[in-house]
């Protein structure tokens, strides 16, 4: 699974912050283990063949909110799905 948090709700906005999860074990991420993010924009993601299973609902906001912190708005979550092999029925 891959989570991009893009600047704004367009998928060819800039990637400001991301998460990795990797279900087969091949890689392991730690959270803020990478200086840069795996791709520029949750388009590069798509063409990578990375499939967009949930984007984050888009909230008015109210005046003000840009300089408070707390959680990403702009969430989404990619799915690429790989071969593994079973080493026990080899």
């Amino acid at each position: 699974m891959l989570v991009l948090y893009l600047a704004n709700s367009a998928l060819d906005s800039p990637v400001a912050a991301w998460s990795r999860y990797d279900g087969t074990g091949a890689i392991r991420h730690q959270a803020g283990g990478d200086e840069e993010p795996p791709y520029a924009t949750g388009l590069a993601a798509l063409q990578d063949g990375w499939r967009l299973i949930q984007a984050s609902p888009l909230i008015d906001h109210n005046s003000g909110d840009e300089f408070r912190t707390g959680y990403f708005k702009y969430e989404f979550f990619f799915e690429k799905l790989v071969q593994v092999e079973d080493e026990d029925h080899e």
